[in-house]
């Protein structure tokens, strides 16, 4: 593959392992592209502050472009930025997906549109190869988010890793939470030239989802 590539970052386990796939397929990933909630100053779902982003960033050494929106909002800014990287020479956009075909298409349908390469390096895999791989290269994160309907309270806050790999094993969730059963932020293995310090804060419960807030460490 020949040319610059972006990466959609969430700030999670998935988007890292993708980043590390792209980087050992030899894909130049030149930025990151976030998107968070203008109203909030967090990405959805993971509540993770713009700054804990930034952090990330700067520890991978990767320029980062986060994009405030609302929800409804979302799809036209997408669009925008998507021409904007065309425009720019992009060659293609990188996404950490796993198995959700309809959330897939969505994206790729209007990265195609816009004239760039949709790339998907850990797609269609098994959920607990992928775990495995993320904990066994290294990689470190804590879960930020818990969907209380489907995984206990308790998980909230844990950092992934060998013992969680075996308890998440047994709750019958995705174990990659690729349904929703719990977000992360990722702050170690080897995307990272150094890990990101963080401090775990605010608890809180909203619509069903325990949340954990961490601020710079």
């Amino acid at each position: 593959m020949s040319g610059a590539y972006a990466l959609m970052w969430s700030g999670g386990k998935d988007s890292a392992l993708a980043l590390d796939r792209a980087r050992r397929a030899g894909i130049e990933v030149a930025r990151l592209i976030s998107f968070y909630d203008s109203a909030t100053g967090r990405v959805r779902f993971h509540a993770t502050r713009l700054e804990m982003l930034q952090a990330q960033a700067s520890a991978m050494g990767v320029p980062l472009r986060a994009i405030g929106t609302s929800w409804p909002d979302m799809e036209s800014a997408l669009r925008v930025e998507l021409a904007s990287l065309r425009d720019e020479g992009f060659a293609g956009v990188v996404l950490g997906d796993i198995h959700l075909a309809d959330v897939r298409a969505w994206y790729e349908e209007r990265v195609v549109a816009a004239g760039l390469e949709h790339v998907e390096p850990i797609w269609g895999e098994p959920p607990p190869a992928l775990l495995d791989e993320f904990i066994s290269t290294g990689g470190r994160a804590v879960l930020t988010c818990v969907d209380l309907a489907r995984l206990d309270e308790g998980f909230l806050g844990r950092v992934i890793d060998e013992t969680f790999a075996a308890d998440i094993g047994v709750t019958g969730v995705d174990v990659c939470g690729e349904n929703g059963e719990f977000h992360s932020f990722a702050f170690a293995g080897p995307v990272f030239e150094s890990p990101v310090g963080w401090v775990a804060g605010e608890r809180r419960e909203e619509g069903g989802f325990a949340q954990l807030d961490l601020t710079p460490g």
